[in-house]
């Protein structure tokens, strides 16, 4: 009885006491399976030391250690004849002085130059006095803009350098010495940050893209000397130069072997010619000869006949030449070029139709089978919502009227660049029916039925039209019918657009005109402002501009407007001694922004870097920054977007706003309707301005009809850059708009007026609390 109760209690703990002894045994016969030995047998000739060592630490008693077998761990490190490596060395800390200060680590400006990157390929031209404004011209305009460096070297030039072109001047005629001081400048400025280095004559025409192909396939640790081999003249020097006129390639690791013997060069060798001068100081003292073919990799070139026609040329060595000389004048370069452009596209196209081809035949071996591939063939996808927020909508459109307006109207007629892209696109979908169907059909269109666009940011826009098109037949017979077809303009790649460099170390002026209807809220401005640059001591300036209508400006001296604010600008100035806080004042009419523009222009520097405020602006110091390093003088102009505080009555209705204006989708919008902010350089305005001067004598009503970003836009070259900004906050306040000013300016004022009071659903619920009072 008492057994059987013992043996039931033990039952359910009997697997895991087996379990466990199991896992111990196992365990066990593992540890005598994986050991092997700690350190090597000792060796017959160890003797021990004083200290008690023999070529390392004493072994510890104990049965471990008779026969040198011990287990451990896989990362265990075995110790051996060299354990006195091991030993830590102890380096003593050593405070630093209290009366030095740490010395700031000085970093370079660009990340490649920090990491040692340098680009592939630079280019020297080798020209003349004589040809700099013909030739030289020619070849910077077909080769500068598929390059990364271009730079011409020659002995002398007149005062006037082409526009856009890097001009080295050795001030000296002698083609020798002119060879000589070209190496010397390359050595001294761009061994550096170059590993190719191509010079060519400006009476050759180069076929850059090949260059460019050829330089990548090329080692760059590589001594090459690549171009025509020629024979020297006499015969007398062994060994072969590369011929100027076809021009050759030097890589960096040759120009750095020649750099100790350059002087040795100038003053041993005589020569006639710069090319063979260089190639009997590369010979002579880095028994480098020049070669045609390095590795499988041919330097092609073709040496041009009089009147000779590229279009007609069918020699094989002419089609596929990297450099063509020589070239007579500037007329036959740009043919040269014309011809050669076409051969790369054709090229390009081949290629993108041999990509497509294989693409497509991939994508059959795919689990989608031929469903695995997306139209078109290298096209990304089309987007994939998540969820119905994020479904991209269709917009409806025909030949004249769009139904999906900027404004929110339901219909509106095509206009500009979207009129332009719906006959675009029309004729480019006729185009493809009839490359399709010809010579069988010939397609005409009659009208466009239906047409469909929808911007796919994985791909581009998209389009969808119906289109009701004759048919005719090669025998005359003829038929209406309805295609569908579907079109995509895709994205093209992302490019990174090399931009001037600049510092946040540049001074702002802030310019905030002030008008009657703004004094009140001059002084929160103020407050905002003194926080946000006083205090931080801000390398920024502000300047008032008060703006006085004629009745206004006669009692200035009896009754001031803005007594008010030039009195708290006054108080400013004693709080902060350092700070001064200019102001003028304007009389007018119509208080256009180009108008009180001219009069501030006039006052400052053309360098001076300017920053239009409007009163409810809060400015920080991060919007300060982001506003001198997205202006770039004689290069883009910035217009932020504001976020712009609703109304706190709808906003917070029923509620206590918040002490701040946070970022929040309840608490504002950013207004796209107002340009009034804008931070551009005084020498872009004035020269945006002198462009206009024509225009203003005819009408002088587009000073009123015209703001400063429409200025811009229409009369500079200049990049503008129009962008929401985080940190620019303005607080709700109510706008009065001027009807004096153009309709369109009137009109984005009264918009942003009524968008400005709150949500849609801040709107709605107000409006719905008013009906439910009323009913009751």
């Amino acid at each position: 009885m008492r057994l059987s109760l013992v043996l039931s209690v033990l039952r359910p703990a009997g697997p895991v006491a087996i379990g466990v002894s199991l896992g111990f045994t196992l365990s066990l016969l593992s540890v005598t399976w994986v050991e092997e030995p700690c350190g090597p047998p000792p060796r017959p000739d160890a003797r021990p030391r004083p200290d008690g060592g023999g070529g390392g630490p004493a072994p510890l008693p104990g049965p471990a250690n008779t026969n040198g077998n011990a287990a451990r761990r896989p990362n265990a490190v075995p110790a051996g004849l060299g354990a006195d490596s091991w030993e830590p060395r102890v380096v003593p800390y050593r405070p630093p002085s209290p009366g030095r200060a740490a010395k700031k680590a000085v970093r370079t400006r660009y990340i490649s130059t920090e990491l040692g990157m340098r680009q592939r390929l630079f280019v020297g031209v080798l020209t003349s006095k004589s040809t700099l404004n013909t030739l030289g011209v020619a070849v910077n305009r077909t080769l500068a803009h598929r390059l990364e460096r271009l730079v011409y070297f020659t002995g002398t030039r007149g005062r006037k350098v082409p526009h856009g072109m890097t001009v080295v001047t050795h001030s000296d005629e002698r083609p020798i010495w002119n060879m000589y001081q070209t190496i010397r400048y390359l050595l001294d400025h761009y061994v550096n940050d170059f590993d190719w280095f191509f010079l060519v004559q400006d009476d050759t025409y180069t076929e850059a893209h090949r260059i460019i192909r050829l330089v990548a396939h090329l080692s760059i640790d590589t001594h090459l000397y690549l171009g025509r081999p020629e024979e020297f003249i006499g015969g007398d020097t062994e060994g072969r130069y590369c011929y100027g006129g076809f021009g050759y390639l030097l890589s960096r690791s040759l120009l750095l072997l020649l750099q100790q013997h350059l002087e040795s060069c100038r003053n041993d060798i005589l020569s006639a010619r710069p090319d063979e001068w260089l190639g009997r100081c590369i010979i002579d003292y880095t028994a480098i000869n020049c070669v045609e073919e390095h590795e499988g990799l041919h330097y092609h070139y073709f040496e041009l006949g009089k009147n000779v026609d590229p279009e007609r040329e069918t020699d094989l060595r002419f089609q596929s030449a990297f450099t063509v000389h020589p070239v007579l004048d500037p007329l036959q370069m740009y043919r040269l070029h014309k011809y050669f452009a076409q051969v790369e596209l054709e090229r390009t196209y081949q290629e993108i139709q041999q990509l497509q081809l294989e693409i497509q035949n991939a994508s059959s071996l795919s689990a989608d089978g031929d469903h695995g591939a997306t139209w078109p063939i290298g096209i990304p996808p089309p987007f994939q919502p998540k969820t119905r927020f994020e479904v991209l909508r269709w917009d409806y459109f025909t030949e004249e009227q769009v139904y999906a307006c900027v404004d929110g109207s339901p219909k509106c007629e095509l206009r500009g660049a979207d009129l332009a892209d719906v006959a675009d696109v029309v004729a480019t979908a006729m185009e493809e029916l009839n490359r399709k169907y010809q010579p069988v059909l010939h397609v005409r269109k009659q009208q466009l039925v239906n047409g469909y666009r929808r911007f796919d940011p994985t791909r581009g826009m998209e389009y969808t039209l119906d289109l009701q098109v004759e048919v005719v037949t090669q025998k005359g017979h003829s038929r209406s019918i309805t295609k569908r077809v579907h079109l995509v303009r895709p994205l093209s790649e992302v490019e990174i657009i090399p931009m001037p460099y600049v510092t946040e170390a540049s001074r702002i002026n802030v310019i905030l005109p002030l008008t009657a209807h703004d004094r009140d809220h001059a002084a929160r401005f103020l407050e905002a402002y003194a926080a946000a640059a006083f205090e931080s001591s801000e390398n920024a300036v502000l300047t008032f501009l008060f703006i006085y209508d004629p009745f206004e400006a006669q009692q200035v001296t009896q009754n001031d407007i803005f007594a008010s604010v030039k009195a708290q600008i006054t108080e400013y100035e004693h709080k902060y001694a350092e700070v001064k806080i200019p102001w003028i004042s304007v009389k007018t009419d119509a208080p256009s922004q180009i108008k009180v523009m001219d009069i501030i222009s006039k006052k400052h520097p053309v360098d001076t870097l300017f920053f239009v405020a409007g009163v409810g602006t809060e400015v920080t110091v991060d919007f300060l920054n982001r506003c001198r390093m997205n202006t770039i003088n004689n290069w883009q102009v910035f217009f932020p977007i504001h976020f712009q505080g609703y109304n706190p009555a709808i906003a917070y209705h029923n509620q206590v706003p918040p002490p701040t204006l946070d970022l929040l989708r309840d608490a504002g919008r950013f207004d796209r309707d107002v340009f009034h902010e804008a931070c551009f350089y005084n020498a872009d305005y004035m020269a945006a301005r002198t462009r206009m001067a024509s225009d203003v004598q005819e009408n002088e009503d587009i000073l009123e009809t015209l703001d400063i970003y429409d200025m811009f836009i229409k009369y500079s070259n200049l990049h503008v850059f129009r962008a929401v900004e985080p940190a620019l906050l303005q607080r709700y306040r109510h706008q009065a708009c001027n009807p004096r000013l153009s309709e369109e300016i009137y009109h984005r004022c009264v918009q942003s007026s009524l968008e400005g009071v709150g949500s849609r659903s801040q709107l709605a619920m107000v409006l719905f609390e008013q009906e439910q009072g009323n009913s009751t």
